[in-house]
């Protein structure tokens, strides 16, 4: 792998020039947290995957009404900053929507898919239970919900099921994800 080209601190003042939904700032911040446990589950660099989670959708405030544009805007960004592009183009991968988009191909790639549209369930299942808290979450709530297209039907369940492309069965996939995102619970404020 090697240098992002920004630390933590740096991206997150990108954050706040570029984001300006408090909802998107707490997807963010559980992206990265996934990718953490992903990265250290998988023997990758964990400060590294944490930050292409926590960039990801730095331009989505800009860009959520043309689809097309997402992540491209994001790329010139982050391009600006000296992020390398292999970074970037793990980036780009999670909007299959961008013109030229190309199959996700690299572990990396694989992981923010489907560390970044696990949380879009796992905040659902955490939405329904009776005290609204991440805490009450258990991962077979959340896999129990993942067979229910009908239920936060928005989320990309394909894109989860690539956690088993880099080597993550889907029930410890949520098992991660659950636990990485119960540890930073009050940033979410669930």
């Amino acid at each position: 792998m090697g240098d992002f080209g920004l630390n933590r601190e740096e991206v997150m003042a990108l954050l706040e020039e570029h984001v300006s939904s408090g909802n998107l700032k707490k997807h963010l911040l559980a992206s990265e947290a996934v990718m953490r446990k992903l990265a250290e589950r998988l023997g990758n660099d964990v400060e590294l995957w944490g930050l292409v989670g926590l960039s990801h959708d730095i331009d989505f405030d800009e860009t959520k009404e043309d689809p097309e544009r997402h992540t491209v805007v994001g790329a010139e960004i982050l391009r600006s900053k000296n992020v390398p592009e292999e970074y970037i183009q793990a980036i780009q991968s999670h909007n299959e929507e961008i013109p030229g988009w190309t199959p996700r191909t690299t572990p990396l790639q694989h992981a923010l898919a489907c560390g970044e549209a696990i949380t879009g369930l796992v905040v659902a299942t955490a939405l329904v239970m009776p005290d609204k808290k991440l805490a009450s979450v258990k991962s077979k709530s959340v896999r129990k919900r993942m067979r229910m297209t009908a239920f936060a039907r928005n989320v990309d369940r394909d894109a989860i099921m690539e956690c088993e492309k880099i080597g993550v069965p889907l029930e410890e996939f949520c098992t991660l994800a659950v636990e990485a995102m119960q540890g930073i619970s009050d940033e979410l404020g669930l």
